[in-house]
């Protein structure tokens, strides 16, 4: 069992041999060159999330927009100071080409859009940092890194967790055995979905919460563990009377064995509000990681006390605001560009995860 003492030190030593990118970015010498960025898709996830943390962030900037919506992409140039030559529509995209104010684009696009930009990108001679789901099938992420690879073009793939503090601080806990031998986790993510989302259309998003908020548990369990799931089992559910369901399911659970021996347990949901957390039971204590969103995230460590059935708990909070989290991912990439290193969530790293979706649907199925 571990003690106070132990714990104490054992998390103060994970704590300083985590390498944290928000953490050396902010110690890093102020940088001589910018990443230019060029926004694909003004929805919420550019216009409210990326957008801003790239305007914070050291090494990043909005230097070029593409939308469908002139009105639009004329008022966000406008505040991002955007000249009118780098405004691109969906149909002359590829003229990105020829601008050299334009190093990478951001693309959040819905997911059957993915590839198809990430490729046009990649041919067109810039670096892709794309949202996830990397796309609707693994086929297509083959597609979207031999495209990159045969440019020469960085790919990653947006696991903002995969870089943020709370998640690298567990991970290295637990890989420096803070809570012991790990025997079985537990991840759930969900929400109420509201009516005419292309979220819950087969045609856009090519699945329903398991490729939007599900994934999150099934990366963080990959991340956390650092292992890949051998065995997986899945069921699913549709209210058939429920218009908001275009092909896509409503709820799905799924188990995971993992070569260790740890057997995880998530359950996704569009229709119910559901706490994004992930559950760590080692043989030493329990972990427990509040959170996937854009802020507050923390996580609490429970321990027994050696002496007898009391126990103990630690917190920690990450204090950061959206879009903080943000400004750390374009850092992350923009590094990855300037030092020509290979980006931690890459393309294999989302085909993994479009691999093993795969796998989870096809289990669902034959249920």
């Amino acid at each position: 069992m571990l003690n106070r003492r132990d714990f104490a030190r054992l998390a103060a030593a994970t704590a300083a041999a985590t390498t944290l990118p928000a953490s050396l970015l902010a110690q890093a010498a102020a940088p001589t060159k910018k990443i230019r960025y060029a926004a694909i898709g003004l929805g919420r996830i550019s216009l409210q999330h990326f957008m801003p943390g790239t305007r914070m962030s050291q090494l990043g900037t909005i230097t070029g927009l593409v939308s469908g919506h002139p009105d639009k992409a004329h008022k966000y140039a406008a505040e991002y100071g955007v000249p009118e030559g780098n405004i691109y529509t969906y149909e002359n995209f590829d003229n990105i080409k020829n601008n050299p104010e334009i190093d990478a684009v951001y693309i959040g696009l819905p997911n059957n859009m993915h590839a198809e930009y990430t490729i046009r990108a990649a041919q067109a001679g810039k670096h892709v940092l794309c949202e996830k789901p990397m796309a609707n099938t693994p086929k297509d992420c083959e597609a979207m890194i031999a495209a990159c690879k045969k440019a020469n073009r960085k790919l990653m793939i947006a696991y903002r967790c995969q870089l943020q503090s709370t998640f690298l601080q567990a991970k290295a806990m637990i890989k420096n055995g803070v809570i012991g031998k790990v025997h079985a986790m537990e991840s759930t993510n969900g929400f109420n979905i509201g009516p005419n989302e292309w979220r819950s259309d087969a045609k856009f998003a090519g699945g329903g919460p398991l490729m939007d908020v599900g994934i999150y548990s099934l990366n963080g369990c990959r991340f956390l563990l650092g292992e890949e799931p051998k065995e997986i089992s899945a069921y699913m559910y549709t209210d058939p009377q429920d218009p908001r369901f275009k092909g896509v399911e409503e709820t799905l659970g799924w188990t995971m064995k993992f070569p260790s021996g740890v057997i995880a347990v998530c359950n996704t949901t569009y229709g119910a509000n559901m706490e994004g957390v992930t559950r760590i039971h080692g043989s030493k204590g329990t972990m427990e990681i509040f959170g996937f969103n854009y802020e507050g995230i923390h996580m609490t460590v429970t321990h027994r006390l050696p002496a007898g059935p009391g126990r103990q708990e630690e917190t920690q909070a990450d204090n950061s605001k959206d879009p903080a989290q943000f400004a750390v991912e374009s850092d992350y990439f923009s590094r990855c560009i300037l030092e020509d290193k290979e980006p931690g969530p890459n393309g294999e790293e989302g085909l993994r995860d479009m691999q093993h979706i795969a796998n989870i649907y096809a289990a669902a199925r034959r249920a």
